[in-house]
């Protein structure tokens, strides 16, 4: 029943450790500055086709990062992506 529903390969809930998950966000934000941003819940980003929410945990130094493409294949090329941006520096 849910699979039409279902239109999206998604990443699941991704945690990474950060010293300081709010530097970590506005990094990221400016590395996709190209794409519709959206500052409701931490930071989504919005490429039409693929789109992800990274925000901070409240209770850990952590951050979220949740990603949806439209195959497998594309989910995971950009998770990769997006988690080297939050990775680096």
């Amino acid at each position: 029943m849910r699979k039409p529903f279902e239109r999206y390969a998604d990443s699941g809930e991704i945690n990474t450790e950060v010293s300081d998950p709010q530097s970590v966000i506005e990094r990221v934000a400016s590395a996709y500055s190209s794409a519709e941003q959206d500052r409701l819940d931490g930071l989504t980003v919005d490429f039409g086709d693929w789109w992800f929410n990274l925000r901070p945990s409240n209770t850990e130094p952590l951050l979220r990062l949740n990603l949806e493409a439209a195959t497998r294949a594309e989910c995971e090329q950009r998770t990769g992506e997006v988690l080297e941006v939050i990775k680096k520096g």
